[in-house]
């Protein structure tokens, strides 16, 4: 069970993945969904504060390097993109846009793409967390109520 654990933790760890494909996971492979839900969010948190503090950096850095420059100018691009385009939709209200970007488990999205966009926002530390951590909490309860079943049950009854 350890075992089963410790790939849900994994899974939860990996970009674009993360707790939306840990959690089914979990849930295909027996473990209890409470369990899950609190493995998959602790993993998927453990990234964040190297990925707010580093990655720009080790973006910037490899932009002018001659093998990896292209695709690490496209992250540069493509992060600054999509957080102008989540700051002018957002006002004011950064801090909901991104934990709600972080929150609607659709591709793309995420604990990884959202501190990204924070860090290239330069939003601050502490609210880039709390942000990126209520998505993750929201994303896992929709990823949790749809491996259990329920919006299959839902959708039958309608």
């Amino acid at each position: 069970m350890l075992k089963n654990y410790l790939w849900v933790a994994f899974i939860s760890m990996v970009p674009l993945i993360e707790l939306r494909g840990a959690i089914p996971v979990g849930v295909g492979l027996g473990l209890p969904i409470v369990p899950t839900y609190i493995i998959a969010v602790l993993a998927n948190m453990v990234p964040v504060p190297i990925i707010y503090l580093f990655a720009r950096k080790v973006l910037e850095w490899g932009a002018d390097k001659k093998f990896i420059g292209k695709f690490f100018t496209f992250c540069l691009e493509k992060g600054e993109k999509g957080g102008q385009k989540l700051q002018s939709k957002a006002g004011k209200g950064l801090f909901i846009a991104l934990l709600l970007f972080v929150g609607i488990p659709l591709p793309g999205t995420g604990a990884w793409t959202g501190t990204l966009a924070a860090s290239i926002l330069d939003m601050d530390f502490k609210s880039s967390v709390f942000a990126v951590l209520g998505g993750v909490l929201l994303a896992g309860i929709i990823m949790g109520l749809a491996s259990a079943g329920l919006f299959g049950a839902i959708g039958a009854i309608l």
